[in-house]
């Protein structure tokens, strides 16, 4: 009891450092820097263009990628409400990257000259989507005077033209309705008026009020805060429900209301519609507020209510909802509903032979609604096809983190086929994803030739990524493969489908050397070339690269891939940068497996650690950092499997001899800053650190984090025993911290590096502190993704570069 007491105590100093620390005020205010003009250039060079294929793959429509915004970009205008962030010109979701423009050409002819489609003075291009026709397409352009919807024909004689000039997208975007000419819309109200005027004097105090009822929340960040914020998000949120046709002509549908869901019936005769409704939340995001679900006719007339679902107050940690959850139409059925629901209250710790239950229920609605299956574990979702008494029932097993998937013959008792079984972590056992194809009306469900299923996937093995494309029997669940990547590049397909009895599909092929570039490909066929970009960074191209597979001392499998500087010769050692994110796994036998190839293009650019390449350093990127062991408790060796996972990446790069032992530093971001923090505090193998936006102090994320299921006062020597903040004074090798001003990760709040900075600084460790405005939890801006590389380089040429003499606070 004394001891834990004297935890305690030291805690709360520790505490009170870190509030004293920050009252000492940090560096001044600093001017943006630049990186070596080698990084710069990395930085600046214009990627390949993005490519969306028509659904009839006869056309591409290519966007001209948009080059790093600018500080004054990332720094215009952001409301951040109901964990949301809303961009109030363009009345949507707060956003950076846009393209800069958008051309139509022949998919099948890579020398025809594109058709370029016009973008209106000053617009950006903020996304495309093509009709399931293929005729039509549709692209979304935000102005300073807000969001426009254009639309297109593959006809070249019809010009393109602005559909409306009041779109929102706030909390959808467009969509297609089943005729494949016409997209139901979110519009700004015509009656909306003017933003609300900011309360500057308060009328009460902001309260909240618990009734006794548990309710453990993830730390959610850009919440709600006062009355004038529950203005603001129901001012920008609220939106006209629209159909919008090609020429031009606007039918609206009911009142404004604010929709987090607006689906069209496949027979485009009805609405699924969910509402949101009072009370608000100022300890949740929106879509844990009330809402009710309904159906309407295409007039907006009220047919149906479906459910009524009540703010989520009470839901355990992992568990989910009571009553209809996922409610969706039945892709192939006119008008046909279906859900899930809890059959244990929600609560994944209550034990009963079946978790869920699925619903159907047709319109009119008049009778009950219909159990048509249950399953064992949680519902993990629900895929159609084309006969609509096949289905594929997904379920997942929380406790062994394991997902399974069931054909059912709904029509056929006893037809029940496993076709996939395996931990959610066995990237082996991994049959891939299921091809899929597109209904007259525009939904996709899984395609089905004959007792034939197709799949494709990453094909992961021991020897690195091989995608795969897949054929599976129906009947017996067995497979073989089709196709598959050969050795020495990487090649992933894109999308396939039968012309007559021949397959097609179309990869996304690359290599060492070369670029990504699309290919059409048939079984045993040559393939065509349907893209050919050019390399954009031929500068690094002496680059080399490895697949380093190896074991730490308790025998557990662990791999890295090995960057050497251009230029390498043998026997040449560097200083080794070690860039990691640790993740949980129930047994070693799946935390050892592979999931890199080492044939993919390197391609460097942003705020990647791999620019340390062109300064003279050896990276291992990637460095598995495995957390084993039940689910419930493998935090309590947290720290005892990270030391040791971080002990076996530098031995096997020094045992290689590209590496000095006394030259390492480590490296992450979010999670992996996490972990950079507490193998500074943990051991003495790395010379320095670099933590990104980072949580440090785990007592601020008392409901769980990552995949720990305890709360603080359920387990709370784990907390404070894998908190860095708790370890201060034990950081005693230089951090750098950066972090965005802006942050919206959940539980990364740009406070954990302010206190544990203070709390280093409190204990007379090196640390330096770059907080970067207006970021999030990634940085976006070009002035901050170079300063943070020029920070990053500055810090590691200064503590791990030279001398090549560990100092005597590294040697302790």
């Amino acid at each position: 009891m004394r001891a834990r007491s004297r935890s305690h105590l030291l805690s709360l100093a520790t505490l009170l450092i870190a509030v004293i620390g920050l009252t000492l005020g940090l560096a001044a205010g600093e001017p943006y820097r630049l990186p070596p003009p080698e990084i710069v250039s990395l930085v600046d060079a214009a990627d390949s263009p993005g490519t969306s294929i028509s659904p009839d793959h006869q056309f591409v429509l290519l966007t001209d990628q948009n080059t790093l915004p600018s500080i004054a970009d990332v720094s215009r205008r952001m409301l951040r409400l109901a964990g949301i962030r809303i961009d109030p010109v363009a009345n949507g979701r707060f956003r950076t990257g846009f393209d800069q423009g958008l051309r139509l050409r022949p998919l099948l002819d890579p020398g025809a000259t594109p058709r370029i489609l016009p973008l209106p003075a000053g617009g950006r291009l903020a996304g495309v989507d093509w009709s399931h026709d293929s005729r039509h397409f549709v692209y979304t352009v935000v102005t300073d005077a807000g969001s426009e919807l254009w639309g297109a024909s593959i006809d070249a004689s019809e010009p393109p033209r602005r559909l409306v000039s009041s779109l929102n997208t706030v909390l959808d975007g467009p969509q297609w309705l089943p005729d494949g000419v016409s997209l139901l819309c979110r519009l700004v109200p015509e009656t909306r008026g003017p933003e609300p005027a900011e309360i500057t004097l308060p009328t009460g105090p902001n309260t909240q009020e618990t009734s006794g009822e548990k309710s453990p929340l993830r730390t959610y960040q850009d919440l709600l805060t006062s009355p004038y914020d529950e203005a603001l998000f129901e001012h920008y949120s609220k939106t006209q429900l629209a159909v919008i046709h090609f020429d031009a002509r606007v039918e609206k549908i009911g009142a404004p209301g604010i929709f987090i869901a607006a689906n069209t019936s496949p027979d485009g005769g009805h609405l699924l519609v969910a509402s949101l409704k009072r009370p608000w939340s100022y300890t949740m995001p929106y879509s844990q507020f009330p809402h009710v679900y309904e159906v309407w006719s295409m007039q907006g007339k009220r047919e149906h209510t479906v459910a009524e679902i009540p703010l989520a107050i009470d839901i355990p940690i992992d568990g989910v909802r009571t009553g209809p959850r996922s409610i969706r139409w039945h892709p192939s059925l006119a008008a046909t509903l279906l859900w899930s629901e809890a059959l244990d209250g929600g609560d994944p710790k209550t034990e009963v032979p079946h978790r869920d239950r699925w619903i159907s229920h047709a319109f009119p609605f008049s009778d009950e609604p219909k159990e048509i299956r249950r399953v064992e574990h949680r519902a993990g979702g629900l895929s159609f096809f084309a006969d609509p008494t096949v289905l594929l029932f997904g379920e997942f097993d929380r406790d062994r983190r394991w997902t399974r998937s069931i054909l059912v013959h709904l029509d056929e008792p006893g037809s029940d086929r496993v076709l996939e079984d395996r931990s959610i972590r066995d990237r082996y056992g991994d049959p891939g994803q299921l091809v899929t194809e597109t209904l007259p009306h525009g939904d996709r469900v899984i395609f089905r030739r004959g007792d034939a299923l197709f799949r494709s996937g990453a094909g992961a093995s021991p020897e690195g990524l091989f995608p795969f494309l897949s054929r599976q029997s129906a009947s017996t669940g067995t497979s073989e493969t089709l196709w598959r990547c050969a050795d020495g590049e990487y090649e992933s397909v894109v999308e396939s489908w039968f012309v007559g009895d021949e397959l097609r599909f179309i990869t996304r092929h690359e290599s060492i050397s070369s670029p990504p570039n699309l290919r059409l490909r048939s079984l045993g066929g040559e393939p065509v070339a349907l893209t050919v970009f050019p390399d954009p960074t031929p500068q690094i191209r002496g680059i080399t690269k490895q697949l380093l597979t190896y074991e730490r001392e308790d025998g557990v499998p662990l791999s890295a891939t090995l960057y050497l500087p251009a230029g390498h010769r043998e026997g040449d050692r560097y200083p080794l940068f070690v860039w990691a994110y640790p993740r949980e796994f129930n047994d070693a036998k799946t935390a050892g497996q592979v999931g890199v190839s080492p044939y993919r293009f390197t391609r460097i650019g942003g705020i990647s650690h791999l620019h340390l390449l062109t300064q003279g350093y050896a990276i291992l990127d990637g460095a598995t950092m495995p957390i084993i062991g039940d689910a419930e408790t493998m935090n309590d060796t947290f720290i005892e499997q990270l030391v040791s996972s971080a002990q076996a990446a530098i031995d096997v790069a020094v045992e290689l001899g590209v590496a000095d032992r006394d030259r390492v530093a480590i490296g992450g971001h979010s999670y992996g800053a996490f972990m950079t923090a507490n193998l500074l505090a943990h051991c003495d193998l790395f010379r320095a650190g670099i933590a990104r936006s980072g949580a440090y102090n785990r007592t601020l994320t008392p409901f769980g984090f990552q995949s720990e299921r305890r709360t603080l006062w359920e387990a709370p020597e784990v907390y404070f025993g894998i908190s860095p903040f708790m370890h201060a004074d034990k950081i005693q090798e230089p951090l750098l911290m950066i972090h965005g001003e802006a942050d919206n990760n959940s539980g990364t709040f740009p406070m954990q590096s302010r206190r544990l900075f203070a709390a280093i600084q409190g204990n007379g460790g090196v640390a330096r502190l770059v907080m970067l405005p207006n970021e999030s939890h990634g940085y976006t801006a070009r002035e901050s993704v170079l300063h943070t590389l020029a920070e990053m380089v500055e810090w590691l040429d200064r503590h791990v570069k030279e001398p090549a003499v560990a100092p005597a606070s590294f040697r302790r």
